[in-house]
C-alpha cells in the first residue's frame, strides 16, 4: 500500500481504492502501486482498501484526479467517466464516494480538481490475492490510460471506453 508523505502537489493524482485480499477487487490498488512504480513526473499515485476523509487534502492539491476502482456489475471494457463533487461532504459511513472526498476537497481545503473514475471490469471478489485474466488485462489497459493522461498534461477531454 502506498504511503501519504509531504511531496509536493501533483498534477495528476491517481487514488487506487480496493480490497487486496478479495481477488479482482484489488484491482483499484494494485493500478496505483504500477503508476507509482513508473515515476512519472507531475503524478503522485496513492492506494488505498478504502476512501477516508484523510484522502481531501492530497485530492485539493491535485490538479486531476484520477480515481481507480473495480467494477463488478459494469460493462465488460474500462471506462473513464468525469466525476463531480456532491453536494454534500458529509460522510454518514466508514469510507467515503469519490464525489464525496471532493466535496470534502472543495469544502475544507477550497478547491476540488477535475476528476474522472476509471473503472475496471471485475470477474471474481472471492477470497484470494490473484487478479482473473480479464482483470488483469483491464488493469494494463488502465496503466496504459493514466500514462496517456500523463503525457498530454491535462485530464481525459471525454468519457472513454478502452478495449
Amino acid at each position: 500500500m502506498t504511503t501519504q508523505s509531504q511531496q509536493p502537489p501533483a498534477d495528476l493524482l491517481v487514488v487506487g481504492y480496493g480490497n487486496t485480499l478479495r481477488s479482482d477487487d484489488g484491482v483499484g490498488p494494485r493500478v496505483a502501486d504500477a503508476v507509482a512504480a513508473l515515476a512519472m513526473p507531475g503524478v503522485r499515485a496513492l492506494a488505498f482498501p478504502l476512501l477516508t476523509p484523510e484522502l481531501a487534502d492530497p485530492i485539493s492539491q491535485a490538479h486531476v484526479v484520477i480515481f481507480v476502482d473495480a467494477a463488478v456489475d459494469a460493462p465488460r471494457e474500462v471506462q473513464m467517466r468525469k466525476l463531480a463533487p456532491a453536494g454534500t461532504s458529509q460522510i454518514m459511513a466508514h469510507s467515503a464516494s469519490p464525489a464525496t472526498l471532493l466535496a470534502l476537497a472543495r469544502d475544507v481545503f477550497g478547491h476540488a480538481p477535475e476528476a474522472w473514475l476509471l473503472t475496471i471490469p471485475a470477474e471474481s471478489i472471492g477470497i484470494g490475492e490473484e487478479l482473473s485474466t480479464f482483470t488483469r488485462r483491464g488493469l494494463d489497459t488502465a496503466i496504459e490510460e493514466i500514462k496517456r493522461v500523463a503525457s498530454s498534461g491535462r485530464g481525459p477531454s471525454a468519457p472513454s471506453e478502452a478495449q
